[in-house]
């Protein structure tokens, strides 16, 4: 089992000190929230892109994904989407990413709408993630929030750049067992993202163990080889404790849940 942290629970914190945090606290990756008032957005230089890119080599730490905004699901001109979508790509390649996560989006739209977006938009994208070796994961959320949502877009793609990001919480707001989750989001898993809150109406950050989400029956059907991302949802969420004094727990407390899974 390989575990990453979010920067969503480091909000603005500088690539450096990410990496040695997750250095220090017994991470192997972690998912960079990517957006213009991060460190890490498509706006960087050439040479800005080479220093964070060398700054988890040097660390031996996996910059597992970019976590992006670019929403494939909603209303609206596809160009404007896809140049988006494009500029993430290139970015997480520069960066040596394996993985850009997208929303859905979707909205107010109907399932047929959104889902008629998002097929479109991901097929036409995949091809170009392939070519730069990078593969586009559809988060579980918002209009597409189970498994089964995601699925079914990502069964219309057919492509094997176009693939899943499991969120368990939406999931389960969702109204899915992590095991149905799984059925429907295995054959396309890119990599999981665990978290824990008191309930469904009280959604703030708590650390693993201490809330209400199935974490032991999701993290039971991860692969042994598989990543586990723990997003703690600091950035909308400024009266949570601070998430460096946590990881050490969090890092404990998943490895315990994937120990007795073996």
């Amino acid at each position: 089992m390989r575990l990453a942290f979010s920067t969503l629970g480091v909000p603005g914190l500088p690539v450096p000190e990410v990496v040695r945090l997750a250095a220090d606290c017994g991470f192997q990756g972690v998912e960079l929230r990517t957006h213009p008032e991060e460190p890490v957005h498509p706006g960087l230089s050439p040479r800005q892109r080479a220093e964070a890119a060398q700054e988890f080599t040097s660390a031996g730490v996996r910059l597992l994904a970019l976590a992006g905004y670019v929403r494939v699901a909603a209303p609206g001109d596809d160009g404007e989407v896809l140049a988006e979508l494009r500029q993430l790509l290139e970015l997480a390649r520069d960066l040596g990413a394996p993985y850009v996560r997208v929303f859905p989006g979707g909205g107010d739209a109907g399932s047929g709408e959104g889902d008629a977006y998002a097929v479109r938009r991901l097929a036409r994208a995949a091809p170009v993630a392939a070519d730069l070796g990078v593969r586009i994961l559809l988060e579980s959320h918002d209009s597409h929030r189970r498994g089964e949502d995601v699925a079914r877009v990502l069964d219309a793609v057919r492509h094997p750049a176009a693939g899943a990001l499991w969120d368990v919480l939406h999931t389960w707001l969702g109204g899915e067992t992590p095991a149905r989750s799984h059925r429907a989001l295995a054959p396309h898993l890119g990599y999981v993202q665990v978290k824990d809150v008191a309930s469904a109406e009280d959604t703030a950050p708590l650390p693993p163990g201490a809330g209400v989400l199935p974490l032991p029956e999701a993290v039971g059907l991860v692969a042994r080889d598989g990543w586990l991302c723990w997003e703690y949802e600091k950035r909308w969420h400024p009266e949570a404790p601070e998430l460096p004094a946590l990881l050490p727990g969090v890092r404990d407390h998943l490895l315990g849940l994937a120990a007795v899974r073996g």
